[in-house]
């Protein structure tokens, strides 16, 4: 399983409460260009639209040897998910006021696959928290590996 691109600004902007594995319908430029990594996942999230998910946001830019039949970077996309999921995650978006946010895309056996998380929103002051934490656990490594070291 290779990456193509994380969205590291979810973990920053979102509470990830639950991951889930979706595939992605695609034309055959695009999964070149996503060989390629040229893929961006800022400000992209999955909508709902008549009991199907919609990946909306992805720019996936124009392969670089396509010809005049290649894709519009920003087009929606469907999302490739059992019925049963989908309700399951439709559910949690209406009642909990949850967003689907892409993760990441990889490849799985020639593949490409996306991962969406189910995720609720932070405030600035649980951003801070967030942070604050993150440079605790930095400056304790650091003060462990110096000690064992000397």
């Amino acid at each position: 399983m290779s990456t193509i691109v994380q969205n590291r600004k979810s973990h920053h902007d979102y509470e990830v409460l639950e991951k889930v594995e979706a595939g992605i319908a695609l034309v055959g430029t695009e999964v070149k260009s996503c060989r390629d990594h040229s893929v961006s996942l800022a400000d992209a999230y999955a909508r709902m639209t008549d009991g199907e998910l919609w990946l909306v946001g992805v720019h996936i830019a124009p392969y670089a040897q396509g010809n005049r039949n290649n894709h519009d970077p920003r087009r929606d996309r469907k999302l490739l998910l059992h019925k049963h999921e989908i309700r399951r995650l439709a559910q949690a978006i209406e009642a909990k006021g949850l967003t689907l946010v892409p993760l990441r895309f990889y490849l799985l056996r020639n593949r490409v696959k996306v991962e969406l998380g189910l995720c609720r929103g932070k405030n600035v002051r649980d951003k801070r928290d967030t942070l604050r934490k993150k440079m605790d656990d930095m400056e304790t490594r650091r003060a462990i590996r110096s000690h064992s070291s000397a």
